[in-house]
């Protein structure tokens, strides 16, 4: 088992000491990094289905709503089985069952409703690591430390999805050429059982919850809105995270009309996301370094206000370098909004509730990523990019602006 000893100090220095976490941090990189990759080795894998006339694109339409549906019908529901059993065991299950159904695929009937159905299974699995992951880190964090903790995980997250989806293909290929049958599937599943093996050498120290390992549903997720209702704070909070969410999804849409406008081909987009992401890793590593500078400082009104800035100038340039560094801005921007916020949820939020919280947050999230993505095309085609870009300027502004208001004045009432 590996040590946990007692952090010391700020910043990144003091989570390099704890051993227990760069073992969390690791699996987390693991565990994300498979999941970007099985996305790819999903769609790859429809070549081995044969699809009826006229169906290729709906079966691949199918299986990300396969993919996409457990995050928003089963986010809630994850976070509530986290209160209940030990965040070691759900963290570890959840990668057990993801790397064994997905090196069992090339074994299983080659039927296209039996890879929705282990797809489905998968994705939901994956409702359940999610509150696990966040629900642990104060665990194995002083609330010191939460600050470089957060910034630390935001940059992997962000780094595994530009990596994942980078150099998934590429990986898969490799694997491929093994000369073992079935190899990307065992390279996949090889990824997940890896994150679990290391996971299971991290020594937890939580309470075990007063009422059992027996799960009751219903009143656990009422105990969890009463609780967000009673906490304004940590209400808010999520509600600044979903915004942020929010403005991201309905930017993958965007940025393959602003790709053009700025000197790119349509199809090379993902190097503004990339940018963004850059200025996300940048922030977060800012912030991790020394947040504790900036502790009484605005960040998510300063957050609000630059992507808000970032989202207006975009409508009238066409230079490719300032559109990418205007990216690059806009994720600086997110980070001062993420990191702040999701450190604030954690150490608002008692530990008999981290997952009923992180699981409301996961589910929000999800949900926040996936509705923009069905408005934004439609309204860019009734109204312009321009006029999309700019409202979305001043919804940003706004949010920023009431999100500062809403949190000193919560912040007043507590004192």
């Amino acid at each position: 088992m590996l040590p946990t000893p007692p952090s010391s100090g700020n910043g990144f220095q003091a989570l390099l000491k704890n051993k227990s976490f760069l073992a969390l941090w690791i699996g987390q990189l693991l565990s994300q990094v498979a999941d970007k990759v099985f996305f790819i080795l999903l769609i790859a894998l429809l070549e081995n289905y044969q699809p009826a006339a006229g169906m290729k694109n709906s079966m691949r339409s199918t299986l990300m709503i396969a993919f996409t549906l457990p995050a928003i019908f089963f986010g809630s529901a994850g976070g509530i089985f986290v209160d209940r059993f030990g965040k070691k065991q759900v963290l570890v299950a959840s990668d057990v069952i993801r790397g064994l159904l997905t090196i069992a695929i090339p074994w299983l009937p080659r039927q296209f409703f039996i890879l929705l159905v282990v797809t489905f299974v998968i994705s939901t699995v994956t409702q359940f690591f999610a509150p696990a992951e966040q629900a642990a880190i104060p665990l194995l964090v002083r609330r010191e430390n939460l600050m470089a903790a957060n910034a630390l995980f935001t940059t992997t997250m962000m780094g595994a999805l530009i990596v994942g989806f980078a150099v998934g293909e590429p990986l898969l290929s490799l694997a491929r050429s093994w000369g073992i049958d079935y190899g990307r599937e065992i390279f996949v599943g090889g990824l997940y059982l890896l994150a679990a093996g290391i996971m299971q050498l991290i020594p937890f120290k939580e309470k075990v919850y007063a009422g059992g390992a027996r799960v009751h549903p219903w009143s656990d997720f009422k105990a969890g809105l009463r609780y967000l209702q009673k906490n304004r704070l940590v209400w808010n909070a999520m509600l600044q995270l979903t915004i942020l969410y929010s403005v991201f999804a309905a930017l993958t849409v965007l940025t393959i009309d602003l790709a053009a406008e700025i000197g790119l081909k349509s199809t090379q987009f993902g190097f503004i996301l990339a940018s963004s992401g850059v200025g996300m890793v940048l922030g977060a590593g800012i912030l991790g370094h020394w947040g504790e500078r900036f502790h009484h400082k605005p960040l998510p009104l300063i957050g609000f206000l630059s992507m808000a800035f970032v989202l207006g100038v975009f409508t009238f340039i066409n230079n490719l370098w300032l559109g990418l560094g205007l990216s690059a801005l806009l994720g600086i921007g997110a980070s001062l909004i993420g990191v702040p916020m999701q450190t604030l949820i954690q150490q608002q939020t008692p530990p008999d509730m981290h997952g009923k919280v992180f699981g409301f947050q996961n589910n929000a999230v999800n949900i926040a990523l996936s509705a923009p993505l069905a408005i934004t095309g439609p309204l860019t085609d009734a109204i312009g990019l321009r006029s999309v870009l700019l409202g979305m300027s001043i919804v940003v502004s706004v949010a920023g602006v009431w999100a500062w208001y809403n949190t000193r004045r919560v912040l007043q009432d507590v004192i």
